[in-house]
């Protein structure tokens, strides 16, 4: 299998919103996000998938350090080979790579976030700085739009966040910040038996009112010149506006159950808005 291969079944196989948006991509561009998503979920799959947070730990420094070798011309992981040579015409800098590491790093070491300052931090790790690559390999012309990218990543990671609330709790995790559980006296243990409330109904209202007021802003924050070339984030965009409100019309039954749309239903969002530039 070459890296191509790889990364490709990688991207492929997470079944994720984020790959019906790259298949509308002119072909090197689409090699290039590919590679890179594809380093992001062998990243993130350290931390989901090896329950020993001593092995976890020691897979992220190895990772640390294949980042290092592989932009000093030796990458040896099928990832880094597929990315390393698309890497400099799209501007993709270590720092980046180094910086989604880190962020999944602290899932080792925290489970919990006392405000939302707090969970912006570890938003702007796994989710800001892949929007700015992403825009970079998108096409991106002004400098503007970075800010842009890093307000609609933290959009989708709040979106996630909401989506995952139960499968997060299963790992022990509760990203929503705590003086928020607190203001809707939504109690840890509740959240963590995946007990349902009127309590933890609202308190999920408000994450969703705020992740969408985050994607308006974001698109206001979208450069004219820029909107073109960034179509597949307004394609993501339509695919998780559609997927919150899909949560908000089931009541909010994140508890027990990920909350998803069909594939059918993914592409054809991202078809409208590659088509017709409108977002859902």
């Amino acid at each position: 299998m070459t890296p191509e291969q790889y990364v490709q079944e990688k991207a492929a196989a997470s079944g994720s919103s984020f790959y019906y948006a790259f298949l509308f991509l002119p072909k090197e561009r689409r090699a290039a996000i590919t590679a890179f998503y594809a380093f992001c979920r062998e990243i993130d799959d350290v931390v989901d998938e090896v329950v020993d947070p001593g092995v976890a730990r020691t897979k992220l420094a190895w990772w640390q350090n294949e980042v290092s070798k592989s932009f000093a011309g030796q990458p040896s992981h099928p990832v880094t080979k597929a990315l390393m040579p698309l890497a400099g015409k799209y501007q993709i800098e270590a720092r980046h790579l180094q910086a989604v590491i880190e962020g999944c790093q602290m899932d080792l070491e925290q489970n919990r976030y006392l405000d939302f300052p707090g969970l912006q931090r570890y938003c702007h790790l796994v989710a800001g700085i892949v929007g700015e690559v992403a825009a970079r390999i998108f096409g991106q012309t002004e400098e503007s739009t970075t800010a842009y990218a890093h307000k609609l990543g933290l959009a989708f990671q709040l979106t996630n966040i909401i989506r995952d609330v139960g499968e997060d709790a299963l790992r022990g995790r509760i990203y929503i910040p705590v003086n928020e559980l607190q203001q809707f006296d939504v109690k840890a243990h509740e959240v963590l038996k995946r007990q349902y409330s009127d309590r933890f109904t609202a308190l999920m209202q408000f994450q969703t009112q705020r992740a969408l007021a985050l994607y308006d802003e974001a698109l206001t924050m979208l450069p004219a010149a820029d909107r073109r070339a960034q179509k597949p984030g307004l394609m993501m965009a339509s695919i998780y506006r559609t997927l919150l409100r899909e949560i908000a019309a089931d009541n909010y039954q994140v508890l027990h159950q990920r909350v998803s749309l069909t594939p059918l239903r993914k592409f054809w969002l991202a078809w409208k808005t590659q088509a017709f530039g409108k977002i859902q």
